[in-house]
């Protein structure tokens, strides 16, 4: 068959083909890129970097390429990081770091850790690092007394420590903090004894509160009998002193007048004089006074 008379099937391949063939090369040399969002572009020419690109369209020849680079905040978990403290007591933490790249820095970073702003691998071993280094300068139980001010000693020596892989320190998460079973054990049976000491000087310092209480109690129970008694004296003291007055007064009065008890005697025999029915006696025994024959005159 004639080359100049190939069959339609023949043709729609061919020009299939070039089509696919034209696509691709549109493909590679097409000019316009993107930098999406919390992220920055890195430029570079046959491998050498030879621009950064903020957020957006950018337009490229074709023998530059567009690497998009994280500046976003990432994560990096520490587990089970292992210290020792100052009187060589094990201790494991768990952390979580969340850092971010520096923008200024995302050149220096793509050049010599990672080309997608993930450092995780250099964070984990900055973390464990920073951890045995901190935990060293403390005793256990001023690790566990001074939780915060170890948290605050991490952190900055880990800012300072990541400073130099161009990352920034956005918040370290503190996830579980422990010590060996044996010494968490002592450390149980410790707050266990205190709390019973505790308990014991509690329930001291309650009895002797309520002995105080009944000693008041009794005290207050005295001193009303006591003033009872001492009230009861004195009026009875009153009275007798009263009487005594009366009687003073009245041994005076019949020393100054002698004839009272003269009066009340006439007195007397003319009450009885009155009542007499003028009948004497009908025995008289002897020696027996007569009615109204010794009234003198």
């Amino acid at each position: 068959m004639d080359a100049t008379h190939r069959s339609p099937p023949d043709l729609f391949k061919k020009w299939g083909a070039l089509a696919f063939a034209a696509l691709i090369a549109l493909w590679l040399i097409w000019p316009f890129k993107s930098v999406p969002t919390g992220n920055r572009g890195v430029i570079t020419t046959f491998g050498a970097i030879t621009g950064i690109e903020n957020e957006g369209l950018v337009v490229l020849p074709p023998w530059k390429k567009l690497t998009i680079f994280s500046i976003r905040a990432e994560q990096a978990d520490v587990e089970n990081a292992e210290g020792s403290t100052s009187d060589t007591q094990p201790v494991r933490v768990s952390m979580t770091v969340r850092y971010s790249i520096a923008t200024d820095r995302v050149a220096e970073v793509y050049e010599k850790y990672s080309h997608n702003g993930d450092l995780s691998s250099y964070v984990q071993t900055a973390t464990q690092e920073i951890f045995k280094s901190v935990t060293a300068r403390y005793s256990a139980p001023d690790l566990i007394a001074q939780r915060a001010r170890v948290s605050s000693d991490i952190n900055s020596a880990l800012r300072t420590k990541l400073a130099l892989y161009g990352a920034q320190v956005i918040n370290i998460d503190m996830r579980s903090f422990s010590f060996s079973p044996s010494y968490m054990s002592a450390i149980n049976e410790k707050v266990t004894q205190e709390q019973l000491r505790l308990g014991a000087e509690n329930k001291l310092k309650t009895v002797e509160a309520e002995q105080k209480q009944k000693v008041a109690v009794a005290e207050a129970e005295a001193s009303a009998v006591r003033a009872t008694a001492d009230g009861e004296a004195y009026a009875q003291l009153k009275v007798a002193t009263a009487k005594a007055e009366a009687l003073k007064i009245q041994n005076a009065a019949l020393v100054q007048s002698k004839d009272v008890l003269e009066l009340r005697r006439i007195e007397v025999e003319q009450t009885k004089a009155e009542r007499w029915n003028g009948q004497l006696p009908s025995s008289i025994y002897a020696g027996a006074p007569i009615p109204f024959f010794n009234v003198s005159k």
